[in-house]
């Protein structure tokens, strides 16, 4: 068993190009091999999101504080509030964050590829289509 202390992995800010606007990052486990389980607290300033993404193994999101939105390519978009949990296929283009008007925060977990690979990052959601999906979340 390894026990890791919360104050042991500082808070890091989301990575320019896979973010858009403030985000503030908290690893919560990057589990040794055989394991791939990967999991993160994140937490969105209104209006941030990450850009257009896919992890090869799907994703989950649990939504912990305020209001969020997830939308995959081609897709409705959608509200995730604190309790709700969204399941993103394998290789499944999507993109998360706060609405415009609001922060939040979700757990996003996720395994790793057989590479190590977690995320292949794309294009960011411009601020019209954040501003669309947030008018049309369901």
């Amino acid at each position: 068993m390894e026990l890791h202390r919360g104050n042991a992995t500082p808070t890091a800010r989301g990575r320019e190009g896979w973010f858009q606007g403030v985000v503030w990052i908290d690893r919560i486990v990057q589990a040794p091999a055989p394991a791939r389980v990967r999991a993160y607290r994140v937490a969105f300033e209104p209006g941030a999101r990450t850009a257009w993404h896919a992890h090869p193994l799907g994703q989950t999101l649990h939504g912990v504080w305020g209001l969020g939105l997830v939308q995959s390519r081609g897709g409705t978009p959608r509200l995730i509030r604190p309790g709700d949990a969204a399941w993103i296929p394998p290789g499944e283009e999507h993109w998360h964050g706060a609405v415009p008007d609001a922060a939040m925060v979700h757990l996003a977990i996720h395994e790793a590829g057989e590479d190590g690979s977690e995320t292949a990052w794309l294009e960011q959601v411009t601020d019209a289509d954040h501003r669309a999906a947030a008018a049309g979340a369901s």
